[in-house]
């Protein structure tokens, strides 16, 4: 899964695929590399970002995807990254094939409905607190349980919603409302995660915690670190990955998936 911000702030790239053909050139870019989905959204989640307004969301990414769909191979999977259910309906009605709400559907319960009813994907994702919020003294008892917990409740709600179970992947927020130690021992329980039978999400891409544990600070020069948690993760048997870097995390997906179907 490419990440395809269409907002001004984000942590990584944010301004830079604002405008409809750099954004195309860049999920085409992706694609050539390797992404089978690409993740568009219009609203920052980076720690301390601030909310943005429904229709100013729908207008940064309807353009995009609507210039994907027309341009790029139909095979390139749309995922729209949001938390609000009219964003969501307009991105799907516009060619977007799958939901990704960072809020679990606690924003807006008609998330989970809208998937339902359109039969698509919805990731659900843990963070603790808001992207306002969320990185002001994060604490956790078992970060591993509870993670777990609160995502097996938002299963709940959305079979309760009506959408079937091989339609929802779970996401543990890696980053969201988390110190480096919640993240490290989320990554070492990835397993606990997996054995629930839902695809999981794992999102590392680039983050602040790894650069606490290898001494840098420049988002842009973690690819070494993303890719070693992409490997891990493969071998935890997790089965998307959300990144900024295709080609790199492509190559390290693919062949830690061949060493592991060797020892079989």
């Amino acid at each position: 899964m490419g990440i395809l911000n269409a907002t001004p702030d984000s942590f990584s790239d944010g301004g830079q695929f604002l405008e409809v053909g750099r954004a195309l050139a860049q999920a085409a870019r992706m694609a050539d590399e390797g992404a089978d989905i690409v993740d568009i959204g219009g609203e920052s989640t980076r720690p301390g970002a601030d909310p943005v307004p429904v229709a100013v969301q729908i207008e940064r990414v309807v353009p995009i995807i609507r210039a994907i769909r027309k341009k790029l191979s139909p095979e390139l999977a749309i995922s729209i990254d949001t938390t609000w259910s009219a964003v969501a309906e307009a991105a799907l009605d516009a060619g977007a094939d799958m939901i990704n709400d960072v809020s679990a559907g606690r924003d807006d319960p008609g998330i989970l409905a809208l998937a339902a009813h359109r039969n698509v994907p919805i990731a659900l994702m843990h963070m603790q607190g808001t992207p306002k919020t969320m990185q002001e003294n994060p604490g956790y008892g078992d970060v591993v349980a509870e993670v777990l917990g609160f995502l097996e409740t938002r299963v709940e709600a959305a079979l309760t919603a009506g959408i079937p179970p091989e339609n929802i992947i779970l996401d543990p927020g890696i980053g969201f409302g988390k110190r480096r130690e919640d993240n490290l021992k989320l990554l070492a329980g990835l397993g606990r995660l997996v054995a629930t039978g839902h695809t999981v999400l794992l999102g590392t891409s680039r983050k602040r915690f790894m650069g606490a544990v290898c001494g840098e600070t420049q988002p842009d020069r973690l690819l070494g670190a993303t890719v070693a948690t992409t490997a891990w993760g493969v071998a935890q048997g997790v089965g998307m990955f959300r990144v900024h870097d295709v080609r790199e995390n492509r190559q390290a997906a693919d062949v830690a998936a061949a060493i592991l179907a060797a020892g079989i």
